[in-house]
Formats: C-alpha cells, sequence, structure tokens
C-alpha cells in the first residue's frame, strides 16, 4: 500500500510577495531525478510550473492552448465550456499568477489533478483545480479547468519598513498517489454518486480506476468540484471545493 508522497519541492516565499510562485528549476530536476515509479506528481508539478511561467512570457491564453488537451472545458460562470470554441483570445496584458499546493494521481499516473492559489489581473485571490491527463506523447495537457475567488478576500498583507524582521514561509507542494491494486484483487467501484437533476454535472473515472473527479454547476453559480481516489484500501475524498462566480 502506497503512502502519500510528500514531495521534494519546497520554495521559499517571501511573506511580502505580490503573488504565488513555485519551486524553482533547480528543486524540480532534484525530484525528478529521485522520483520512483510511473506517478510521479514531481512530473505534473514541473508541467504546471512551465505552463504557469509561458503565461507570462508567451501571454495567457497562448500558453493555455498549447497545454490545452483535445476536448479541454473551461468552467465559467454559465458552466463548463469548450476551450477550443473560445477562438483565438487575445492575451491579457498581465496574466493570472498561479501556482500548485496539492497533485493527487491515479495510481498509473494518466490522470492527474492540482489545486493550488491564484491571484488575477485586479489582485483577487482564489483557489483552483485543473484536471490534466497523460498523452501518447508521455506529456500532461490540461483537460478541465475551474477557479473561483476567495469569498471574502483575505486582508491587504501590511507594508514592511526598513529595520522589520521579514520571515519567509516554506511552501511544500503536497503529492497524493492512489493505491494500485494488488495481484489478482481489483480496485472496488466507488461509491455511486447522486447527481441532483437540476444541476448539471459530470463524473469521470481514471483508466485504471483509482481515481475519479466530477464537477456540477449550481442553481446559484457555484461551481462544485471533488477528487476522490482509492488509498489505504477504501475510496477517500481528497479534494472538494466550492468556487463562487464574479459578480455580473
Amino acid at each position: 500500500m502506497r503512502a502519500a508522497i510528500a514531495l521534494a519541492l519546497v520554495a521559499v516565499l517571501s511573506a511580502c510577495s505580490t503573488g504565488p510562485k513555485g519551486p524553482s528549476d533547480a528543486f524540480i530536476a532534484r525530484a525528478l531525478a529521485t522520483a520512483p515509479g510511473a506517478a510521479q506528481p514531481s512530473t505534473l508539478v514541473a508541467t504546471e510550473l512551465a505552463y504557469a511561467r509561458e503565461a507570462r512570457e508567451l501571454g495567457q491564453f497562448t500558453s493555455a492552448r498549447k497545454y490545452a488537451a483535445l476536448g479541454a472545458r473551461l468552467h465559467g460562470r454559465n458552466g463548463p465550456v469548450d476551450f477550443a470554441a473560445l477562438g483565438e483570445l487575445p492575451d491579457p496584458e498581465q496574466p493570472v499568477a498561479w501556482s500548485p499546493r496539492v497533485v493527487v494521481m491515479s495510481c498509473d499516473g494518466a490522470t492527474a489533478v492540482s489545486f493550488g492559489r491564484f491571484q488575477d489581473q485586479e489582485n483577487f485571490v482564489g483557489n483552483y483545480v485543473t484536471v490534466w491527463q497523460r498523452n501518447a506523447e508521455n506529456e500532461y495537457r490540461w483537460i478541465y479547468d475551474v477557479a473561483g475567488r476567495d469569498d471574502p478576500q483575505p486582508p491587504p498583507r501590511r507594508d514592511f519598513e526598513d529595520g522589520d524582521i521579514v520571515v519567509t514561509a516554506i511552501d511544500a507542494i503536497e503529492g497524493r498517489v492512489a493505491d494500485c491494486p494488488r495481484r489478482g484483487t481489483p480496485i472496488p467501484p466507488p461509491p455511486a454518486l447522486s447527481l441532483a437533476s437540476e444541476d448539471p454535472g459530470e463524473a469521470s473515472l481514471s483508466r485504471d480506476g483509482s481515481l475519479r473527479w466530477r464537477w456540477e454547476h449550481l442553481a446559484d453559480g457555484t461551481k462544485f468540484v471533488a477528487v476522490d481516489y482509492f488509498f489505504q484500501g477504501q475510496w477517500q475524498t481528497t479534494i472538494e471545493e466550492r468556487l463562487a462566480s464574479p459578480a455580473e
């Protein structure tokens, strides 16, 4: 039975930082060199950080198109929409900044979900969830993305003056990997879902049957997303988020 993986991806964040930051390339390289098995959360983290970096360098939607899987969907205020159908969206002058905090993977590593924090162009902060799939080229591409601002927003950080001692925080990215089935003992199916007929929703199971992710769009505009994985002999909910849509 596989224990949850604590990634060796650590970044020092300044308490006066203006946006989310992630691990350095040196930390990523060391983690990739030592991570065992096919399901390596560090590989997904490296992909997402490269995606975020290219959003700053090349443009937010230019980068999003590069890392999107066929059929990728964005979950907006009216529900999920086909990203490709939105066409060539113009890149904003300032992209959203984001960084993962938790990565959950199926046993075979083919499906992964990242949960993290973002800061948008108006300096609002919030949470996001992105679902990734590994393609035939062994590259991760996002298939579903949803985000929502904190409500209420946290209080602004105070300005620091000369002579203040600024204590930095250690921000570890946590990796969680589903247990693989034992020889001759298949993974039991996840618990049945009861989706309300008036609220659109959908659930998807990883191809190895060890991870399920699901979304719903509630009548009040709330975007709900949850991730269940098979761990320590039972199905457990590891991510569950209710994300508000911006006011009209």
